[in-house]
């Protein structure tokens, strides 16, 4: 296999691949019988994405997968997609397409290597292990070769680990740095061991919270696996649809969508539910991960003073402490959620242009984006809920 040629080909969908051969290389730890670290990057996910029409006509996502083999099975895969437009990605770049076609250029279309919709940190170039260089090398050659051959404008990918990030750059890439808000679990032995570790007037503040979200009259339940009924999806439908409305103009899910993650992903998601009067009125949809909880989801049609927080934070809390995971990764932006135990955490992108002189002045954006970002890390972790205690003296 090693004298091998790689060959290097893009496919118009999972469909076109088993999920036995993708899943080899995007969860390998998953041969065990347990839960893959990146459930995102599965072949159900991305599959279920393009069979219920989230992705593909008429979606500016068009899916032309990447496959590397070598003498026979595939040895590193990755979601590439062709974007007419920057929606989905929450590492915009808006900017620098409106920079590139003021200069005369056409920013779009473009290639995106990235999970739609879905801004969680994870392996961009999935490979079998111990192929993780060559595997990586020849992904980005071949995206490379893709975007050049087809007259397209550059190659991105977005929410990459910080390894791949390095190694990206090793390769002739521009890295960028963005950060999000992430709970860790410092093996806390519930909530309250959590609490404990906060200044005293962040914990008071957090049990005022969570006693006046959970006096909007009903109850809350935490379901998963086989206590998800199809009938909870047509609650949640509503609630996304209208959180969806209100920030992207549109939802990015279809409906069937959830009826497919239904019957292939339900030991997947946890969904948390708050009822009253006999009817579900706020949803909150996490996915689970081998170490991880990623929140995703949320809307309501009731609105009720801090169950938003309750449903998204608290809930995702107390469920990665009751399983033993590691962290809680509730999605993009939100300095709110500072105060409530998640800590600024750096994310990656990597991006290609063909056109060098417009890759020069990226690269000179980056580097003080890169600056700030930095700066905005420390001092937003410096204000955080946690005890220091020469802050709680003057408390």
């Amino acid at each position: 296999m090693s004298d091998a040629p790689i060959e290097i080909t893009a496919i118009g969908g999972l469909g076109d691949i088993p999920a036995a051969e993708w899943d080899a290389c995007a969860c390998p730890e998953s041969a065990d019988g347990g839960r893959p670290r990146d459930p995102f990057t599965t072949h159900r996910f991305l599959l279920a994405l393009e069979t219920s029409g989230s992705v593909g006509p008429g979606t500016g996502w068009a899916p032309r997968h990447l496959v590397a083999r070598r003498g026979g099975g595939a040895f590193a895969v990755a979601p590439l997609y062709v974007k007419h437009h920057s929606q989905g990605e929450y590492i915009f770049d808006w900017n620098w397409a409106h920079a590139y076609e003021n200069a005369g250029g056409g920013y779009y279309p473009k290639l995106q290597i990235a999970v739609p919709f879905t801004p969680v940190t994870g392996r961009r170039f999935l490979t079998a292990p111990g192929m993780e260089e060559i595997g990586m090398s020849a992904l980005l050659s071949g995206a490379v070769k893709v975007a050049e051959s087809n007259g397209l404008s550059g190659v991105h990918a977005t929410f990459c680990t910080a390894d791949e990030a390095e190694r990206g750059r090793s390769m002739g890439f521009l890295g960028r740095l963005s950060q999000q808000f992430h709970w860790r679990n410092e093996g806390y032995a519930d909530f309250d061991g959590f609490l404990a570790g906060l200044s005293s007037r962040k914990r008071k503040s957090i049990r005022r919270e969570r006693e006046r979200a959970r006096d909007f009259g009903g109850r809350i339940e935490v379901l998963t696996g086989g206590d998800i009924e199809p009938r909870h999806w047509d609650s949640f439908w509503t609630f996304y649809q209208d959180t969806g409305s209100r920030k992207w103009g549109m939802p990015y899910l279809t409906r069937e969508f959830f009826d497919i993650a239904h019957e292939t992903m339900r030991d997947d998601m946890l969904l948390v539910l708050a009822f009253r009067e006999g009817r579900a009125i706020a949803g909150a949809l996490n996915f689970l991960g081998r170490e991880s909880l990623f929140g995703r989801y949320w809307g309501c049609v009731e609105h009720h003073p801090f169950l938003h927080f309750e449903l998204c934070y608290y809930q995702a809390i107390e469920a990665a402490i009751s399983r033993g995971l590691d962290r809680v990764e509730a999605g993009a932006q939100g300095e709110h959620k500072l105060a409530r135990g998640y800590l600024p955490s750096e994310c990656h992108s990597l991006h290609w242009f063909g056109d060098r002189g417009f890759a020069g002045a990226v690269s000179r954006y980056l580097e003080a984006e890169r600056n700030a970002v930095d700066q905005e890390i420390e001092i937003l972790t410096s204000y955080g809920p946690f005890r220091n205690v020469e802050r709680e003296e003057h408390d």
